[in-house]
Parts: C-alpha cells; sequence; structure tokens
C-alpha cells in the first residue's frame, strides 16, 4: 500500500481541498489529507499525506512555516488581500522607508493577531468567511502567534494609474514572513498598513516551508501526474520527530501496543513523540514517555492483507 507524503507546489486559484481531490485520484485513494490550508490566492508548499501518512498531518500542522509575500500599502481591501474590493485608498507617498522598517519591527516576535474576518476559522459551527459573505460583521478574537523573521528585500513605489486610485502613491513591500502556524499573513499586511495610517493589504503569497519540508522538495500537479513523486512515511517520520532505534525486541513489543522502557533523555510526549523504527528502518509507533516507560501513541503495524485494518490509535 502506498503510504507518504506528497510536497505538492499548489498553484494559484486552487484551494488546498482541491488538491487533495487531484491527488485522491492520481494515488488511487480516498485515505489523503492536507497539513494546513493555503488560500487558493496562494502558492507553494502543501503538504499531503497518503494512506498511513495521513497520521502525521496532526504533528506538521503546528510547525513553523515560511512566506515569500508581497504588501501594498496604501489601499485596504475587504479580505485583506488581492482578492476583495478596495474599502479604502490613500496615498502612501509620504510613507518613509525606516516608517516601513519600524512598523515591521513591531510585528515581529510573539504578539496578538486578530485573524481576517473571512478566515476558515468555525464562529459557532460556520467559517467566519461564509458568515461575511452573507453580510454578518464578523469580528474574531485576537490570538498569540509569533512572527520568528520578518525580512524586507526591496520596497518598490508607484502610482496607480487607473479608476478612482488614478494618482494616489502606493508602496509595495517584498518580504520573507517565518512564523508560527496559525498566522495569518494577510493579517500581518493589514496590521502593517493600519500602524502606518495608510491601509494595506496582500498582493502575493508564497509558502515556501512547512516545518523540515521545503519547496525545493515540491512538485507541480503537472509533474506530479507524470510521475508521483512521494515521500517514504519513514523518511518522512525521521525528516520531522526525534528519532528512536528499536531493537528487535522491543519493535516486537510495540507492534502489540505495548510499553518498554523510556528514551535516555525521556522528553518525548504525546503532543512531540519520537517516531521509533525498527532495525531494518520500519517505522514502528510514534512514543510518548511516561515515567519509566514508553507508551505508544500510534502503532504502525505492517502493510495489511485483505480484510485487514490498517494503523490504529494506542489502545484500540
Amino acid at each position: 500500500m502506498l503510504s507518504g507524503l506528497v510536497i505538492v507546489d499548489k498553484p494559484q486559484g486552487w484551494t488546498s481541498h482541491d488538491v487533495v481531490g487531484r491527488m485522491r485520484r492520481l494515488a488511487g485513494t480516498r485515505k489523503v489529507g492536507h497539513a494546513g490550508t493555503l488560500d487558493p490566492m496562494a502558492t507553494g508548499v502543501l503538504v499531503v499525506g497518503v494512506n498511513k501518512a495521513t497520521r502525521l498531518l496532526t504533528y506538521i500542522v503546528g510547525t513553523t512555516k515560511t512566506y515569500d509575500a508581497t504588501i501594498r500599502l496604501g489601499v485596504s481591501t475587504v479580505t485583506d488581500d488581492a482578492e476583495g474590493e478596495p474599502t479604502h485608498t490613500t496615498t502612501a507617498a509620504a510613507v518613509t522607508d525606516a516608517a516601513i522598517r519600524a512598523g515591521i519591527a513591531k510585528l515581529t516576535g510573539p504578539i496578538s493577531q486578530v485573524p481576517s474576518s473571512v478566515s476558515a476559522i468555525k464562529v459557532n459551527g460556520e467559517r467566519a468567511y461564509a458568515r461575511v459573505r452573507s453580510g454578518e460583521d464578523v469580528q474574531l478574537a485576537a490570538r498569540p502567534v509569533t512572527i520568528h523573521s520578518f525580512d524586507v528585500h526591496a520596497i518598490r513605489r508607484g502610482e496607480h494609474e487607473n479608476g478612482p486610485q488614478a494618482g494616489a502613491g502606493y508602496i509595495d513591500v517584498d518580504a520573507t514572513v517565518e512564523c508560527s502556524s496559525g498566522t495569518y499573513i494577510r493579517a500581518l499586511a493589514r496590521d502593517l498598513g493600519a500602524g502606518l495610517a495608510v491601509g494595506g493589504h496582500l498582493t502575493a503569497l508564497r509558502r515556501t516551508s512547512v516545518g523540515p519540508y521545503s519547496i525545493g522538495q515540491a512538485r507541480t500537479l503537472e509533474q506530479l501526474a507524470e510521475k508521483l513523486d512521494i515521500l517514504d512515511i519513514a523518511d518522512a517520520a525521521r525528516a520531522l520527530m526525534p528519532v528512536r532505534e528499536l531493537t528487535a525486541e522491543e519493535a516486537v513489543e510495540l507492534s502489540f501496543g505495548r510499553r518498554i522502557p523510556a528514551s535516555p533523555d525521556g522528553l518525548h510526549t504525546a503532543a512531540n513523540p519520537a517516531a521509533a523504527f525498527a532495525p531494518d528502518g520500519t517505522l514502528t509507533a510514534l512514543l510518548a514517555d511516561v515515567g519509566r516507560h514508553a507508551k505508544p501513541v500510534l502503532v504502525f503495524p505492517p502493510d495489511p492483507g485483505p480484510g485487514q485494518s490498517g494503523p490504529k490509535e494506542a489502545g484500540q
């Protein structure tokens, strides 16, 4: 049974769900999922799990992400990105490069961020964006996120040539952002513009890494249609988690969901487990240390034959 991760270079205009649907057809299985939504406007790394590797996605979602972004100052939109209608336009010509860098510094490190009102966050069971589209004024609660780095590569100035914005000066800021899970880059664009009193929105976004998986590993859907390039589940887990090499006896015990002695450092938890490998290199289980023992959080039995079940949670 084919199991592993596919690092997709998501095309612009596709939803993450669209990509999962395409991968189901390419991989010939319904058991496909992704580790973290990308907006349709965005491109870049979307980590897709196939079959048993879907069990790893939970541990990928919370990893650090890196994005290349372009922020336009001088125009606010209803969606905080280029897909929404402009709500406010002003000239940004007087904003200095130093002011932009100072505004970015205020948005770096641990911050409290209010997600975009058209995000996929659920409000009373319904997506926030659906409520906004129905005319509701949605106010989401602020949440803590961490901007590990917010590096500016270029500051470009121009003027709108047509429409009601004609003659108004805008500024495009090209930057790379490394951030914690749950960060909204378009909210950073909005808040940078608000802090400079000119408004701002996101015009381009490309995700270049999710945890240990980078754009260099990613393949377009066209490339994957020609050759399904899949990262083996064992290699995927080795890149993602601390590794514990098992003895043959320990591997047998874990295959039955039994505990074994804790790892020497005893630091692995259910939220941050170790990937345990049998002597032949097979991924056997994910382990959490509990006192003097290591307990299997998730067991990966050998690929099932007809009528047998696949990987199971410990205790099932």
